[in-house]
């Protein structure tokens, strides 16, 4: 799963369209000049569309894609307008023969220069990941104000067209769709779509905590293998987080969601969630349903909860599934009577459970003496990086194809190798001050 080839599209044609007027404003003398300033253009166009994309409105994953897979276009188009902004800072954008500099104009100028510092600051704080994820969150927010800045900048900087020539109205109307989706991201969270629910249950499964929700009102639709952004504000966890949905959909509207300690946010969550508690639900997002034919399904962890949901929506003619479940020990897997109670009843969906403190890590090798080859056939996997990682290299010597293996990527948040550089510096430190020592 990756990007939807209507929104890669529709990036290019957004990106491409300026280019139907500037050749004809061009003279030897200012044809660098546009040029940056047409860099700038997409810096607007990358940061608009990287707007739109974090409303997560309905028609962001039909048009971008699975909502993990638009978040990674969100971070890269974040990425392009840094460097098309700090290019069109550096290179010389201004016309010769054009209009004079107003002090309206200066001050726009100001607003550029603020908006493109501030925007180096948050991008570097979002793809050094090694930085608190409460720390980029809280700063995260700020990006749309440099996005109200450069808006300001563009819309008022000394130009060889005006607002009203048709490139003008055209990117009157970038704008206007930043500044709408900045508008709507920074209002009250009650002001979004989203569903109320109440904690009914808690069921310990493992390491992980299994939480059904019960609907207030009109409940969620979802199809098995979906995720929700979830919060829980009156435990002081008001901040919506990415759970997915480890039961199929039910007929009475109730959802269930199953964490893992993984993080200070999972952990303070688990500690704190009881019976009665209120939740908001947005969503559903993502896809990764289930598909027809012969696959197998690669859980590790955690990663165990959208096979659950997606095991029981199995029906008798679907697959046949092999089911490779990864666990430290038997006792701390999630939902495993569950699903051994569907393998049971179920000819179609076979359950290997990989015990790897006793039986040693599940590898390549483990699955394809299972299953064999895998041409024609689809992989799903949910679970570590590093493991799905291992696992390609692997399969994909045994015919997996790259458009048959099938991952979410959870990481809303992704980084561009600055933490190994980040981890690299520290540890040269360390070892320097031991020498010192030494």
């Amino acid at each position: 799963m990756g990007f939807r080839k209507t929104g890669l599209l529709l990036l290019a044609i957004a990106m491409i369209l300026p280019w139907l007027w500037l050749p004809g404003m061009a003279n030897s003398g200012n044809i660098i000049a546009l040029f940056s300033q047409y860099l700038g253009m997409t810096a607007l166009i990358a940061m608009a569309l990287s707007q739109l994309i974090a409303t997560r409105w309905a028609g962001v994953e039909r048009v971008f894609g699975p909502l993990d897979q638009s978040y990674r276009l969100h971070k890269w188009m974040g990425l392009w307008a840094l460097a098309a902004t700090f290019l069109h800072d550096t290179i010389d954008a201004d016309i010769e023969g054009g209009p004079r500099r107003t002090a309206l104009g200066e001050i726009a100028e100001t607003a550029g220069e603020v908006g493109l510092n501030g925007m180096l600051i948050l991008v570097l704080i979002t793809v050094a990941t090694f930085i608190p994820y409460h720390l980029w969150k809280w700063t995260h927010r700020f990006i749309g104000v440099f996005f109200v800045l450069s808006a300001f900048h563009y819309l008022f900087i000394e130009r060889p067209f005006s607002n009203a020539h048709p490139l003008g109205l055209y990117m009157g109307l970038v704008c206007l769709l930043g500044l709408i989706a900045y508008a709507y991201t920074s209002a009250p969270r009650r002001f979004r779509p989203s569903r109320r629910y109440t904690v009914e249950q808690l069921d310990k499964q493992g390491d992980a905590l299994a939480v059904t929700l019960a609907p207030q009102g009109k409940p969620l639709r979802h199809r098995a293998g979906q995720f929700a952004f979830i919060s829980f504000a009156d435990l002081g966890m008001g901040e919506p987080h990415p759970f997915t949905l480890s039961s199929a959909p039910a007929d009475d509207g109730r959802i269930r969601m199953s964490i893992g300690p993984l993080g200070d946010y999972t952990i303070r969550l688990m500690s704190r969630l009881e019976v009665g508690a209120n939740a908001r639900v947005e969503g559903p997002f993502g896809d990764f349903a289930l598909a027809r034919g012969a696959q197998t399904w690669v859980a590790a962890g955690i990663g165990i909860t959208p096979f659950a949901a997606m095991a029981q929506s199995l029906k008798p003619d679907d697959g046949p599934v092999t089911l490779f479940y990864s666990v430290k020990e038997r006792s701390k897997a999630a939902h495993l009577e569950e699903l051994e109670a569907v393998a049971a009843g179920n000819p179609n969906f076979d359950l290997i459970v990989r015990e790897t403190s006793s039986e040693g890590r599940l590898d390549a090798k483990v699955i394809t003496d299972k299953v064999g080859g895998f041409k024609g056939k689809h992989l799903l996997y949910c679970g570590p990086a590093t493991l799905r990682d291992a696992l390609w290299d692997g399969l994909r010597n045994h015919g997996l194809s790259a458009r048959r293996f099938h991952y979410e990527l959870f990481e809303i948040r992704t980084g561009v190798g600055l933490d190994k550089l980040f981890d690299y510096l520290v540890n040269r430190y360390k070892t320097s001050q031991k020498l010192k020592i030494g």
